[in-house]
C-alpha cells in the first residue's frame, strides 16, 4: 500500500465526518493534502472510496466501507504500538528491561530502581540477573535496555557509563586473626581455604587475585550466589575475596562477618552501565543511569566498598 499512516487516517476522518472541509479543520491541514490521501487510497483498492453527494456530503461506497473498517483496526493496532513502547524522548515506556551481574540483584538494584520510579512514575521494570556472559549475548540481540555488571572481560559492544571504582576486600569470619588487620596482605590469604564467587570472568578475576601471592591456594566452596558465598563464611569453610558490599539493611553482614581492605595494591575493577544507544539514549535509560551515579555518590565509597582511607577519594569519578 502506498499511503501512509498519517494519509489513512485523512481517509478515516472523511468517512466519519463525511465532509472533506470538515476534516481539514479537524485535522488542520488542507483540503489537497485529504484529496492526495482519497486519490492514493482508491488506486491502491482499484475502486472510488466515496460517492460525493451535495446534499449528503461525501458517503463511502462498499469498498470504501471495507478499506475503512480495516484502516480503523490499523490505526487502533497503531494507537497500541504507541501505547506500548511510549515516547521515548519523552516517557519511558511499559516495560524496560535492565540486565544486571547476578549478586546486584539484591546488593542495590531495587534501591537504584525505586528511585527511577519516583522520579518517573510507575513503570513495570524487568530485571535480569545473570554472568556477564549472559548479559553480553543479551546485549547483542536486543533482549536488554541497558546492563550494570564490572568491566572486566573482553570488552563490551556498546557504550560504556563508569559508576564507580570497587577494589578487591576479604570478607571472613569476625572471629579470624586476620579480622584484626586494618588490611589483609595476599600473603596472609595463601594456603588458606577459599570460597569462591563462582561465575565466568569473575571465578578466574578472584582467583587470579590470590595466585598473585605466589603461594598457592585452595578452593573449598565455589558457588554462583553471593548469598551462598556469604553464609558459607559464616558457616566456617573459609574466606572469600569479594567487590561490593551490601548497601541496604535488607541485605546487611550478620555480627559474625568481617570485611577487610586488601593491603596489596591492585587495580580495582569499574562497576558500568552498558547500553546499545550511544548518544542517542531514550529518556527514561538517561534519568536510570543519572540514579545509579547519584545513589553511590549519596552513599559514598564506606558504604559501597572496602578500601584503604587513602584510596576511597580515588572510588568515585570527578
Amino acid at each position: 500500500m502506498s499511503l501512509s499512516l498519517r494519509q489513512v487516517r485523512y481517509v478515516v476522518e472523511v468517512a466519519r465526518l463525511g465532509s472533506i472541509q470538515a476534516a481539514s479543520r479537524e485535522l488542520s491541514i488542507s483540503q489537497s493534502s485529504i484529496l492526495a490521501a482519497i486519490d492514493l487510497a482508491e488506486a491502491d483498492i482499484g475502486a472510488r472510496m466515496f460517492m460525493r453527494r451535495p446534499s449528503q456530503g461525501m458517503r463511502t461506497t462498499p469498498a470504501g466501507e471495507r478499506f475503512i473498517a480495516a484502516a480503523r483496526g490499523l490505526l487502533a493496532a497503531e494507537t497500541e504500538f504507541v501505547r506500548e513502547i511510549g515516547s521515548l524522548a519523552d516517557r519511558p515506556p511499559r516495560l524496560i528491561r535492565i540486565g544486571c551481574f547476578l549478586p546486584f540483584g539484591p546488593l542495590f538494584m531495587p534501591e537504584v530502581l525505586r528511585r527511577l520510579v519516583a522520579r518517573t512514575g510507575s513503570i513495570d521494570i524487568s530485571v535480569m540477573e545473570a554472568d556477564q556472559l549472559q548479559l553480553r549475548d543479551w546485549l547483542d540481540t536486543g533482549h536488554i535496555d541497558a546492563a550494570v555488571t564490572y568491566e572486566m572481560g573482553p570488552p563490551f559492544a556498546g557504550e560504556i557509563t563508569r559508576i564507580c571504582k570497587v577494589p578487591a576486600h576479604v570478607l571472613m569470619r569476625a572471629d579470624d586473626p586476620l579480622a584484626r588487620l586494618d588490611a589483609v596482605p595476599l600473603a596472609a590469604l595463601a594456603e588458606r581455604p577459599h570460597i569462591l564467587l563462582d561465575l565466568p570472568q569473575t571465578g578466574a578475576y578472584l582467583t587470579s587475585i590470590v595466585d598473585m601471592s605466589g603461594l598457592g591456594r585452595r578452593i573449598s566452596f565455589r558457588t554462583r550466589s553471593y548469598d551462598t558465598v556469604r553464609a558459607a563464611v559464616e558457616a566456617g569453610f573459609g574466606l572469600t575475596i569479594l567487590n561490593l558490599r551490601p548497601m541496604t539493611r535488607v541485605a546487611a553482614d550478620t555480627p559474625d562477618l568481617c570485611r577487610r581492605p586488601i593491603a596489596d595494591p591492585l587495580p580495582p575493577p569499574n562497576l558500568i552501565v552498558i547500553d546499545p544507544y550511544g548518544d542517542r539514549k531514550p529518556r527514561f535509560l538517561k534519568e536510570f543511569i543519572a540514579e545509579m551515579h547519584a545513589m553511590f555518590r549519596e552513599l559514598g565509597p564506606r558504604r559501597f566498598a572496602v578500601a584503604k582511607p587513602e584510596e576511597e577519594n580515588e572510588l568515585l569519578p570527578a
